[in-house]
């Protein structure tokens, strides 16, 4: 019997990458065999936050690309519909940091729990690390 190759999925805008989100990457490899990044755009930041990040998409590409548990990068261009860019990679999982527990994270990406039940799609919460953030860096510099 041919085993399954897991495929993983997580996004988001990693405006300032740093250790966590290194940390965040390891931890989902542990469950999966593929890991995609879907990444922000600086157009989506710009909207969604209200400021541009600090490091453009072609930068910040180049520095996750480093990343030894990343093993691809795709822009999401669905903006805050996150639908489009999942379904192109058709994950096994999605993975997000437990930080989103007390967050309606489906509806934050524009879909229901039925939606990742009908297309076959786990979701999984990964330990959060704790003391460092875009916004720590932020309010340090």
């Amino acid at each position: 019997m041919e085993q399954k190759h897991v495929i993983g999925y997580t996004g988001g805008s990693f405006a300032i990458p740093h250790f966590a989100h290194y940390n965040f990457f390891r931890l989902c490899k542990q469950f999966c065999d593929y890991l995609v990044v879907s990444l922000n755009t600086d157009e989506f930041i710009k909207e969604y936050k209200g400021n541009p990040p600090e490091f453009s998409y072609s930068q910040r590409v180049e520095i996750l690309g480093k990343c030894p548990f990343i093993d691809e990068i795709i822009p999401n261009k669905g903006g805050s519909d996150s639908k489009p860019a999942i379904l192109q990679v058709n994950p096994d999982a999605i993975l997000i940091g437990q930080d989103w527990l007390a967050k309606d994270y489906c509806k934050q990406m524009n879909f229901t729990p039925q939606w990742l039940t009908d297309h076959d799609i786990t979701l999984i919460y990964l330990p959060h690390t704790d003391g460092i953030s875009a916004t720590i860096i932020r309010s340090r510099l």
